[in-house]
């Protein structure tokens, strides 16, 4: 009797660390609670395509970021120095600028889609493995016997 209460006690312990991450408004929520970029990356470590997308979604905001930062930056430090000097405006920095942030739009776009990816990659393998502890495979079972865990070894 002990040994079959202690494995339903790790059968139903499995689920515990089985955590769906949702995405709502740019943010990561599991179980309703905000959690932070970290440890949402630190979730996906167990699926390695949610990882790799994940980093690939990170790393275009990055760039985009930056360019889009420079961008931002050179024209208006280039409108900074027209107006408070006698310098023909716009010059080269401007339209550097506006190049910059032109290159920014198309890095930028597809890193929502990437995070989704990932977090839908992740909720799906969590889905597979779910059901099989340490090679026992289990499920919750139901008919008009009752209800009861079914295991297959």
């Amino acid at each position: 009797m002990k040994n079959t209460i202690l494995l339903a006690v790790l059968l139903f312990c499995s689920f515990s660390f089985a955590q769906e991450i949702t995405l709502d408004k740019g943010k990561f929520f599991v179980n309703g609670k905000q959690i932070s970029t970290r440890e949402t990356k630190q979730l996906l470590t167990s699926d390695f395509k949610a990882t790799r997308l994940f980093k690939e979604a990170k790393s275009k905001e990055s760039f985009g970021g930056l360019f889009l930062g420079a961008g931002i930056t050179l024209t208006v430090s280039d409108l900074a120095i027209g107006l408070f000097s006698d310098v023909k405006y716009p010059t080269a920095l401007t339209y550097a600028g506006v190049a910059s942030m032109a290159i920014s739009i198309p890095i930028l776009s597809g890193r929502r889609k990437k995070i989704e990816s990932a977090i839908d990659s992740y909720n799906q393998s969590l889905k597979q493995s779910s059901g099989n502890y340490y090679g026992i495979d289990y499920q919750i079972v139901a008919n008009q016997n009752g209800i009861g865990i079914q295991l297959k070894f």
